[in-house]
C-alpha cells in the first residue's frame, strides 16, 4: 500500500468489511416487513416464549390482541378517621402477551371519594429491586400470591378462564383461588344506603322489559258500533289500536264522506280499557293499590309511615288484555258494545303465533248496500248529438263528450291503409230514374261515420256530388227523442247484398272495392258473410234432398266434367233449392273457389282510360315526371319499384283514380316487384302516343267498379268440385 495504515485514516473503516452496498432502512424478519435493526444491540424482549416448530412469526405477531386479566385487591391505610382503618380496593391487572406489558385497572364505584380508573398504564415493569433491571413476565404471575408493583402489593385472588387455560398450557402450577376479603367501610356504607331508601306506597312495576320488547307493535282491529237503537243513531264503523308496549288501547271513527258528522280526531283516547266501567270515573291518584294507615312524626325527615300490607281499601279493576280481543267478541267501550269484526295481517300473525289462532273469519260489519235508486236520463233534446245533450246534464260544467282516442288512433289512416270499407250501392225506388242512379257509400271505421256520394254519370239527368255528409247514421225505427242511447250501423251491418236504410233512403250494396272485401276476410270474427268457414257450414246443413239437386245441377251443367262452373249459375241453383244466401256469402264462395287462370291482357284499354281521364284534367307534365324518375334511377337500368313509382305520381298529383293507377302499375310491374317507367311514361303521355278513343260504358265500368290491388277482371268461373268435395266430402 502507498500509505501506512494509521490509526484514524479513512481507510482503516474499511479492514474486515466484506459488503460495501448502501445501508438501507427496510427488511423482512422472519417473513415480515419491518424497519431495519439498528447496530445497537438491545436486550430482546421475549425470552420465555418458546419458539414454534411450524411457525415463521414473531411473538409480538403470534400474541396480537391476547391478554391475561387477573382479579387482584390491595389494602390501604386510611388515617386520621373514626369510622374506618383500612380500605380494601379491588382492581384487574391486564398482562399484554404481545410486549409483556401490564395495565392495573379499578373499576370505578359511584360516590367513592378517591380517584379511580386506570392506575398504572400500560408498560413494562421492572421487578422489585435488586432485581430492577428484569421485567414481569408471564411467570411472575399466579393465583393466591402477591405481586409487588412499584412498591404496592397486589393481592392476585382469581383469574378468568382464558388465563387459566393459558398458564396450564405453558406448564405453570396454579394454586386455589382465594377469596377477597370484605371491606368494612363499603359494608357500612351499604347500611346506610338501604336505610336512607324511601318506602313508596306504591309498588313498583317494572314495564321496561315490556316496552323494548313490544315498541311500536300494535294489533289493529276493525270494529262495528251499532247506535241505531237512539234516535239520531246509525251504525258506526271503528278502528281499534292495542299497543303491546302498554296494553293501552286507541280507538278512532271512520268518517265516510258526505256522512254528515264531524271528523273527530279520535273516538278514544289511549288509555287502559276497564272491562267494567263503574259509575264515577275515577281522577288520578284516586285510586291506588297501598293505603297509609298512619304517620308518625314529621312528615320529610324523621318521618315515620305504616303501609296497609293486606290492600283492604284497594279498588280492583280489571282491564282489557291482548287475550280479550278476538275476532266476534264484544267489548264494552264505556257502556258502548263495540264488535270485533276483522284485523289485519300482523295482528293475525300475533295471534297465531301466542296463542295458535287459526281462524280468522272476518264477521261482516257493514250492511248490504242500499240499491242505488234509478237516475232517468233526460230525453234528447234535439241540439247537437245525443251525446252532447248526455253530457250537459252530467255536471254544472257541460263538457264535450269523450271519442274513443284508442280506436282512432288504431283505424285512422295510415299510409297505403284507409282503413276505409267503400260499397257501391243502387236507390231501391220504384222512380225509373232514381233505379239507375249509383252511389258510393264510404264507411269509416275510425269513428263508424258514414258518407254517401253520387258520381256524375252521363245522360242521366242527375247532378253528381256529394249526397250524405260523413256522419254517424241511426238505425231507422227509432225514437228520436228519447232517454235511451240510439243504435248507430256499425261496420258489420254494411255487406255485398244488404239493404241499409240512410235517412229515409234505402239502399242496396251491390259491390265493394278489393280493400273491402279483404279487410272484410282477414277479420272474419266481425263479418261472418266474409267467414268462408261459417258459409261452409251453412250449406252443410242442408237437406238430402237439397244436396241431390246440387249434384243433379253439376252434372248437367258440366257435361265434359271440367269441374268449373259460372258464379251465376250458382246463384240461380242456390236460389232454386230455396236456400238463400246473401249476395256477399256467394261472393266470398267465388273469392275462395275461383280459376285462377292469367286473364287476358287488356292493358290498351286501361292506358286509354287513363289518358282520357289526364286529358280531361289538362296534366301536361310528363317531362317533369321524366326527370323524377332519372333521379330516383341511380343506376341508370330504366327500371324501379312499383312503390317508388307510384310515390312519384302521387308527388305530382297524377289526376287518376287510386283503382285505375294501381291495376295499371301491377299490369307494368315484373315479379321482382319492379316496373319500366319509360313504357308507363309512354303509355299514359296523351300528347305524344294518343291512344284510341274508350267507349263510354268502359269509362263507368272503370269508374264504378273497384279493385284496388287486384290483377284480374271480376270473377266469373269457380271451381265446383273442390267446393263439392269440402261440402260432402270426396265422391267415389
Amino acid at each position: 500500500m502507498a500509505l501506512p495504515l494509521l490509526l484514524r485514516h479513512p481507510s482503516r473503516k474499511n479492514l474486515g468489511r466484506e459488503k460495501f452496498h448502501k445501508a438501507h432502512h427496510f427488511d423482512y424478519s422472519g417473513g415480515v416487513p419491518m424497519v431495519a435493526p439498528q447496530k445497537a444491540h438491545t436486550q430482546p424482549w421475549y425470552p420465555v416464549f418458546p419458539q414454534a416448530k411450524d411457525s415463521h412469526y414473531p411473538p409480538w405477531l403470534a400474541f396480537d390482541k391476547q391478554v391475561l386479566c387477573f382479579d387482584a385487591h390491595f389494602q390501604e391505610t386510611v388515617t386520621e378517621k373514626r369510622e374506618e382503618t383500612y380500605r380494601i380496593r379491588k382492581c384487574k391487572i391486564y398482562f399484554y402477551l404481545e410486549d409483556d406489558t401490564i395495565q392495573v385497572v379499578e373499576p370505578e364505584y359511584k360516590n367513592s371519594g378517591i380517584p379511580q380508573g386506570t392506575l398504572i398504564h400500560r408498560h413494562r415493569i421492572p421487578l422489585p429491586s435488586p432485581d430492577d433491571d428484569q421485567f414481569y413476565t408471564v411467570y411472575h404471575f399466579n393465583l393466591n400470591q402477591d405481586v409487588v408493583l412499584y412498591s404496592r402489593t397486589f393481592r392476585i385472588a382469581d383469574c378468568d378462564p382464558f388465563t387459566r387455560t393459558f398458564l396450564q398450557k405453558l406448564g405453570v402450577r396454579l394454586n386455589p383461588p382465594d377469596s377477597v376479603p370484605e371491606d368494612p367501610y363499603s359494608k357500612l356504607r351499604k347500611q346506610m344506603e338501604d336505610s336512607m331508601k324511601p318506602l313508596r306506597p306504591y309498588e313498583r312495576w317494572d314495564t321496561l322489559k315490556q316496552f323494548l320488547e313490544h315498541d311500536r307493535n300494535v294489533l289493529r282491529f276493525f270494529c262495528l258500533w251499532d247506535d241505531s237503537e237512539n234516535m239520531s243513531g246509525d251504525p258506526r264503523e271503528l278502528v281499534l289500536h292495542y299497543f303491546l308496549a302498554d296494553d293501552t288501547i286507541e280507538i278512532r271513527e271512520v268518517v265516510h264522506p258526505n256522512s254528515g258528522r264531524d271528523a273527530v280526531p279520535k273516538f278514544l283516547h289511549r288509555s287502559k280499557l276497564p272491562k267494567h266501567a263503574p259509575a264515577v270515573r275515577y281522577q288520578p291518584g284516586e285510586a291506588t293499590d297501598r293505603t297509609v294507615l298512619n304517620v308518625f312524626g314529621p312528615v320529610g325527615r324523621g318521618g315515620r309511615y305504616i303501609l296497609d300490607c293486606q290492600k283492604t281499601g284497594a279498588v280492583q279493576q280489571d282491564f282489557y288484555k291482548d287475550s280479550d280481543l278476538m275476532l266476534g267478541a264484544v267489548i264494552n267501550v264505556w257502556g258502548r258494545k263495540v264488535l270485533l269484526c276483522d284485523c289485519d295481517d300482523f295482528t293475525k300473525r300475533f295471534y297465531r303465533t301466542k296463542y295458535g289462532v287459526e281462524d280468522f273469519t272476518p264477521v261482516p260489519r257493514r250492511p248490504p248496500p242500499a240499491p242505488e235508486p234509478p237516475r232517468p236520463v233526460p230525453p234528447y233534446n234535439g241540439f247537437g248529438s245525443e251525446e252532447d245533450s248526455l253530457c250537459s246534464c252530467e255536471g254544472l260544467l257541460p263538457k264535450p263528450p269523450r271519442r274513443d282516442f284508442g280506436k282512432f288512433m288504431a283505424k285512422d289512416r295510415q299510409g297505403l291503409l284507409s282503413h276505409v270499407l267503400r260499397f257501391v250501392g243502387r236507390m231501391v225506388s220504384d222512380d225509373p230514374v232514381n233505379k239507375e242512379r249509383r252511389f258510393i257509400i264510404s264507411f269509416y271505421l275510425s269513428d263508424d261515420t258514414i258518407s254517401v256520394f253520387e258520381p256524375a254519370q252521363r245522360n242521366l239527368g242527375v247532378l253528381g256530388g256529394k249526397f250524405l255528409e260523413r256522419c254517424r247514421v241511426r238505425k231507422p225505427g227509432q225514437d228520436v227523442f228519447k232517454s235511451e242511447p240510439s243504435q248507430y250501423f256499425q261496420a258489420w251491418d254494411l255487406y255485398v247484398g244488404a239493404r241499409v236504410c240512410l235517412h229515409q233512403h234505402e239502399f242496396e250494396l251491390l259491390h265493394a272495392d278489393e280493400y273491402t272485401l279483404s279487410y272484410m276476410e282477414r277479420h272474419a270474427e266481425e263479418f261472418p258473410q266474409a267467414d268462408i268457414a261459417a258459409v261452409l257450414s251453412k250449406l252443410k246443413s242442408m237437406s238430402e234432398d237439397g244436396r241431390k239437386e246440387m249434384k243433379r245441377f253439376f252434372s248437367t251443367c258440366d257435361p265434359g266434367n271440367m269441374g268449373v262452373l259460372p258464379l251465376e249459375s250458382l246463384r240461380t241453383l242456390l236460389d232454386g233449392i230455396n236456400y238463400r244466401l246473401s249476395g256477399h256469402e256467394i261472393l266470398t264462395l267465388g273469392r275462395n273457389y275461383a280459376v285462377r287462370d292469367p286473364p287476358e291482357d287488356d292493358l290498351a284499354s286501361l292506358l286509354a282510360a287513363a289518358q282520357d281521364h289526364l286529358s280531361r284534367k289538362h296534366f301536361e307534365n310528363f317531362p317533369e315526371m321524366s326527370g323524377a324518375f332519372a333521379h330516383e334511377d341511380r343506376d341508370r337500368s330504366g327500371r324501379l319499384n312499383s312503390k317508388v313509382v307510384r310515390t312519384v305520381c302521387k308527388a305530382f298529383k297524377l289526376p287518376l283514380p287510386d283503382e285505375l293507377l294501381l291495376t295499371i302499375l301491377n299490369r307494368f310491374k315484373t315479379e321482382t316487384d319492379e316496373m319500366d317507367y319509360h313504357a308507363f311514361l309512354s303509355g299514359i303521355n296523351w300528347r305524344e302516343n294518343p291512344a284510341p278513343l274508350v267507349p263510354p260504358d268502359n269509362t263507368v265500368q272503370v269508374h264504378t267498379v273497384w279493385t284496388g290491388e287486384a290483377t284480374g277482371p271480376p270473377i266469373q268461373l269457380i271451381n265446383f268440385s273442390t267446393l263439392m268435395e269440402d261440402l260432402f266430402g270426396k265422391q267415389e
